[in-house]
C-alpha cells in the first residue's frame, strides 16, 4: 500500500453510534487500512457536516467519507467543506440533492413502520427521536441475534426532530467518485428508495441482503466495498 493510502472516516447515522463500525474497522485494518469511526452528533446535516469536515482536514493525506443512513446526509454537506475528500461511499444511506430533506425524500415512496415507532424526547427546547424498544429490532436489526438488537436498542443515540427537516446543502456527490452498498433487507430506508438514490448520484452499487444495521451484522461485505474505494484512491 502506498503511504498516501485514503483513511476512511466512518460516519454512523440515526439510532446508532460509533461503535456499529467496530467489525468494520477490524476488518480494514486486517487489510492494512486505516479507517476512524467519527462521533456524530445527529443535529443535523450542515452543523454534524461541519464537525466531520474539520475531522478531515486534519488528516494529512487524502480521505474517503463512508456514511450510513443519516450519516450520508452528514458526508454529503461535509465533502463541501474538506478539499482532501477523494470520494463517497453511502452505506444504506441518505444520498439527497440539494435542496431535498430527508422527510420529502422517503415521501416520495411506500410509508414502512419506521414513521410510526419514534418516540419524542424533549431535551430543553429540543425535540429528539428514538426508535421505541419493541420496533428497534424489526426495523433497524432485522438479521441480528435477539440479544444484540437488544443491545443497540437500548444503547441507540437519538436524532434531532428536525434533521429530518433540514434541506441540503449542495450535492457533493455530483463532482467526487460515489459509490453505494444497498442493504435488501432493510426496514427503515426502502430499498428503493436506495436504488433511486444510488442511481441518481451515478454511484458505483454492490447490494447486500443484510438489514439496516448491515454494517454490524456484515462488516466483512461492509468492508470489503470500502476497501475497494480506499484502494482505488491509492492507485490514483
Amino acid at each position: 500500500m502506498s503511504e498516501k493510502n485514503p483513511t476512511a472516516l466512518l460516519v454512523h447515522g440515526a439510532f446508532a453510534d460509533g461503535g456499529s463500525w467496530a467489525g468494520v474497522i477490524a476488518e480494514l485494518e486486517n487489510r492494512g487500512i486505516k479507517a476512524v469511526a467519527v462521533p456524530n452528533d445527529l443535529s443535523g446535516a450542515a452543523a454534524d457536516g461541519r464537525k466531520v469536515a474539520a475531522l478531515a482536514r486534519e488528516i494529512d493525506g487524502p480521505v474517503v467519507l463512508v456514511g450510513h443512513s443519516y450519516g450520508g446526509a452528514v458526508i454529503t454537506s461535509a465533502a463541501n467543506d474538506a478539499g482532501n475528500v477523494t470520494a463517497l461511499v453511502y452505506v444504506t444511506a441518505f444520498a439527497l440533492e440539494e435542496g431535498e430533506g430527508i422527510l420529502e425524500l422517503l415521501g416520495g415512496f411506500p410509508a414502512n413502520e419506521l414513521g410510526t415507532s419514534l418516540a419524542p424526547h424533549q431535551f430543553g427546547e429540543d425535540t429528539y427521536l428514538s426508535i421505541t424498544e419493541d420496533k428497534f429490532a424489526t426495523i433497524f436489526a432485522g438479521d441480528l441475534p435477539a440479544g444484540q438488537a437488544l443491545v443497540m436498542g437500548r444503547s441507540q443515540r437519538p436524532i434531532a426532530a428536525s434533521a429530518f427537516d433540514e434541506k441540503s446543502g449542495a450535492a457533493s456527490w455530483k463532482r467526487l467518485p460515489s459509490y453505494y452498498l444497498v442493504a435488501t433487507a432493510d426496514n427503515a430506508i426502502p430499498v428503493e428508495a436506495q436504488r433511486a438514490m444510488a442511481e441518481r448520484a451515478g454511484a458505483k452499487v454492490t447490494e447486500v441482503d443484510g438489514s439496516h444495521a448491515v454494517a454490524v451484522s456484515q462488516p466483512l461485505a461492509v468492508a470489503e466495498f470500502v476497501a475497494t474505494v480506499v484502494e482505488a484512491g491509492a492507485d490514483q
